[in-house]
């Protein structure tokens, strides 16, 4: 039976902002914040004590709290939330932001998710990740993501057949998307031999599987549509969302998703079909998740992604397209900021706004986010649909 949730009605999404990632920075997040904030108010034209919902997301705030940063920016809040979902953070805190407007607990939120990446950023933010990460990686001198990613390629390939070519083709081609968005931290194309030939990081993933860490910051604003009409902005609807986690408790490997369990109540929620999807944004921190969140959103069978993926171009001017900026894969992955990246793009898209290159004719499209990595799954997952005004 599916539960018929109420939708988004007279709240929407507007003024999509990102601050250029970089490699590295010695600015602290505190600084990505309140210059994600900074383009929020210049985007909106409004002030800043006109925005009385914030909700936050980063992993390197610390040891500030999101009440902390409300000091910090001069900021008067009624409403306030901290997201700490990694790649489900942006859905999460749509999610959260629409139903506070639509409530009146607040009438402009700020969602922002924002990390620095100094030299030693990343192992810090690796060695107090979860106490699951630290008992099941570290003891074995495996820390970090990689391991574990790797861990669910290699069960993928043996259940389902996938091949490397099958994860270089959705890299390549994400690089091809990536080439005209001037936020990618990676600038030259990428062939399928260079893939294939890449050096190995952890059996079986190779370099360019893997996200590059860096620092910058994703953000947007939720009001109500009256608002956004009065200020002469852009703006987004949103049809339906879910949210999800630790879906599957008892799997003994993560195989699926809580896309799966969500999955046909998003869409009636949406009133629309998936072949009415023009593009979609995956949380591809790693190619396998991508062909997971595909298969477990219906847009195919349970082990057919590698099909799937043979089958379509995924390029923004052919088949099927898939994180249409280039996604982390070829963006970089900004911490927190990376569960963010998709919805930004997104917007940008469905309101004939891309910085990069253009899916022709896109209204519709469908972000998922995917968060939380321990050592044999990740705990949250999400997804939304996104429309242009008209669509």
């Amino acid at each position: 039976m599916v539960n018929r949730r109420s939708g988004y009605e007279d709240t929407v999404v507007t003024v999509s902002v990102t601050i250029p990632y970089v490699r590295y920075s010695l600015h602290g997040a505190h600084w990505f914040v309140a210059r994600a904030l900074k383009g929020l108010l210049e985007g909106s034209g409004l002030k800043k004590l006109d925005i009385d919902g914030l909700c936050l997301s980063s992993f390197t705030l610390a040891p500030d709290s999101a009440v902390g940063l409300t000091q910090h920016l001069g900021l008067s809040l009624r409403w306030l939330d901290h997201i700490p979902m990694g790649g489900a953070a942006g859905i999460v805190a749509l999610r959260r932001a629409l139903r506070a407007v639509q409530s009146g607990d607040a009438s402009i939120v700020a969602c922002v998710a924002a990390d620095t990446n100094h030299l030693d950023s990343f192992q810090s933010t690796l060695s107090s990740f979860s106490q699951f990460a630290r008992d099941a990686v570290y003891p074995y001198g495996a820390g970090g993501p990689n391991a574990s990613f790797a861990f669910l390629t290699a069960h993928y390939m043996r259940a389902f057949g996938a091949r490397p070519e099958d994860f270089g083709k959705l890299c390549v081609a994400q690089r091809d998307n990536a080439l005209k968005f001037p936020h990618a931290l990676f600038k030259k194309p990428l062939t399928l031999q260079e893939y294939l030939g890449a050096r190995p990081v952890a059996e079986p993933l190779r370099l360019f599987d893997c996200v590059m860490p860096c620092a910058g910051a994703e953000a947007f604003l939720v009001m109500r549509r009256q608002r956004a009409l009065d200020l002469g902005l852009r703006f987004t609807t949103v049809l339906g969302t879910l949210e999800r986690h630790n879906s599957f408790p008892d799997d003994p490997i993560q195989m699926r998703g809580g896309w799966v369990l969500d999955r046909d109540e998003l869409f009636a929620q949406a009133g629309i079909t998936r072949d009415q999807i023009d593009f979609v944004q995956t949380y591809d921190d790693y190619p396998v998740m991508s062909l997971m969140q595909l298969e477990d959103l219906g847009f195919c069978a349970k082990g057919e992604g590698p099909d799937f993926v043979r089958s379509h171009t995924f390029t923004n001017d052919g088949s099927f397209p898939v994180n249409t900026s280039g996604g982390q894969l070829s963006v970089g992955q900004a911490g927190a900021a990376a569960g963010f990246l998709g919805l930004t793009e997104a917007m940008r898209q469905v309101t004939g706004a891309p910085l990069g290159s253009v899916v022709p004719g896109a209204r519709v499209a469908l972000v998922s986010g995917f968060g939380m990595i321990n050592y044999d799954r990740g705990l949250c997952c999400g997804a939304a649909i996104l429309a242009g005004d008209g669509a």
